[in-house]
């Protein structure tokens, strides 16, 4: 089993207005991406738990919202693995646009 990826975004939008934005936004970005589906989007308080598909691979994992800052943490099978800093570097730039004040 490999180390999960984690990616911290850092917000000063307060815990509730950040998980407004950030609940249905999964199968938004899955949908702008074609080789990503959502199987699974559960919220249980301020976190997410969720489950995707991409290139016939599941990755698994949870999305913490905090009054500061998002934490998530998804364990990718060895295949997914070799995309790991490309999507980093996707959640970190797409997290931001979400949560930036407007």
């Amino acid at each position: 089993m490999s180390a999960p990826l984690v990616v911290s975004i850092p917000h000063s939008l307060g815990r509730d207005e950040a998980m407004r934005r950030l609940k249905g936004g999964l199968s938004r970005a899955a949908a702008s991406v074609p080789v990503l589906s959502v199987d699974e989007e559960r919220w249980d308080n301020n976190r997410m738990s969720f489950r995707v598909r991409a290139l016939g691979q599941v990755a698994a994992g949870h999305l913490d919202v905090e009054d500061a800052y998002v934490r998530l943490e998804v364990t990718l099978p060895w295949l997914l693995q070799r995309f790991a800093e490309a999507a980093q570097i996707a959640i970190q730039k797409r997290g931001q646009l979400l949560l930036t004040k407007r």
